[in-house]
């Protein structure tokens, strides 16, 4: 796979040839424009000049505007027609970590059926129309009062990981729609905690703390399987290293 080539702006390609191309999404960043006409992400490729303004890119799935990672789009129709059966069909690997609150003991499976309500852009577990859903999850390090983990979403549910944690009393450590808080303070954590002289606090992380950190594809053309990886980003990095000095 090409090196990743990083961009003024922070936006990292990390992939691209002629029928698809993969980005390290920034938390902020809508995945389609939002209703109030905020761009979404094609729109702001093309104004950072990421990609040259007449290329025509098609999306193929979404992350949530506060995650961060990788997001494929489309070179071609056909391109976009084949990966998105792929996400249809499940034939797509998706990790994702995920920093939660508390310990979580050991890995595991959760297996919640979850509705969407299209209107106010939110979902549940269980309920009318629910539909099955499933999360398997690796421990990968647990620091003061958190854990990250490792998650492989089997389906594709809307807001799927961060539901599935919360239905199992570990809510990303950073969710304001599902119980996890709108920051991660280190005042809340660190008895010894002295503010600095201007007596102001910043936040350890203030967005979904939950990442996508690779995603696994059939080429559109038949040529195999192409992996394409977003490291940790550093806020997260940041979190976790302040959390696992207490």
């Amino acid at each position: 796979m090409p090196a990743a080539r990083r961009h003024a702006n922070a936006i990292e390609i990390l992939h691209e040839d002629g029928e698809l191309i993969a980005v390290n999404k920034p938390a902020g960043v809508l995945s389609v424009p939002g209703r109030a006409g905020e761009p979404g992400l094609i729109q702001v490729l093309r104004d950072a000049r990421v990609v040259h303004r007449d290329d025509v890119l098609r999306m193929v799935h979404r992350l949530d505007r506060d995650a961060s990672g990788v997001i494929v789009l489309a070179c071609t129709l056909e391109a976009q027609r084949h990966l998105v059966e792929q996400f249809r069909t499940r034939r797509v690997e998706k990790v994702y970590v995920a920093l939660v609150r508390g310990f979580v003991p050991s890995d595991g499976v959760i297996d919640m059926p979850i509705a969407v309500d299209r209107n106010r852009m939110t979902a549940r577990v269980g309920g009318p129309g629910a539909k099955p859903a499933v999360t398997r999850y690796r421990v990968v390090q647990r620091v003061a009062g958190h854990t990250l983990l490792e998650c492989h979403p089997v389906t594709g549910r809307m807001h799927q990981i961060r539901l599935h944690l919360a239905g199992i009393g570990h809510p990303l450590a950073v969710d304001p729609v599902y119980a996890g808080g709108e920051a991660l303070w280190l005042s809340r954590h660190k008895p010894d905690y002295r503010p600095n002289r201007s007596g102001s606090e910043r936040p350890l992380i203030a967005r979904l703390s939950l990442h996508a950190l690779s995603l696994t594809v059939e080429h559109p053309t038949g040529s195999g399987r192409i992996t394409m990886e977003a490291p940790m980003p550093k806020d997260l990095r940041a979190a976790l290293r302040q959390l696992a000095r207490l």
